[in-house]
């Protein structure tokens, strides 16, 4: 489980239009990562929608965005085509760092039990030490509140 003030969790992970993303490789920089359950579904299209009208801003305090989710590259290839959205969409289809991260939970819906992603958000600050968590993330203004947060760092 990730603990504020401690190290951020390693990944090397594959990114829409064929690269991979390191989390070392961006040291130096603040970072916002970002877990949702599943490309193109209304709350994550929401969240990723919010992150991409707020680029701007974030931009203007040197931190990145990755949003990541267990879908494949393909699909996070459509996803962002289908919003322009202008950050990268990493694919965890191993659910490796999704784990390392607390993100990989037991779920609810209409009484049948699952395994999903919890919606949930990490600032990480230039040396990769986690800096803020937000957990079981409600979408409404919570973009807002990650940037405040990465302003502040």
């Amino acid at each position: 489980m990730v603990e504020l003030g401690k190290p951020a969790p390693a990944f090397t992970l594959p990114t829409d239009g064929g690269d991979s993303i390191a989390l070392k490789d961006l040291r130096g920089r603040k970072v916002v990562v970002y877990f949702y359950p599943k490309d193109d579904t209304p709350g994550c299209t929401t969240e990723a929608c919010g992150f991409r009208d707020t680029m701007p801003d974030f931009a203007k305090v040197d931190a990145a965005v990755i949003g990541i989710s267990r879908d494949s590259v393909a699909r996070h290839d459509k996803f962002k085509a289908k919003y322009g959205l202008p950050f990268t969409l990493a694919s965890d289809e191993d659910g490796k760092v999704c784990e390392a991260y607390g993100t990989w939970i037991e779920k609810s819906l209409y009484g049948r039990r699952y395994m999903g992603i919890d919606r949930a958000t990490f600032l990480i600050d230039g040396k990769g030490v986690l800096r803020g968590a937000w957990r079981k993330v409600k979408v409404k203004g919570h973009v807002e509140e990650v940037l405040e947060a990465a302003k502040a760092l």
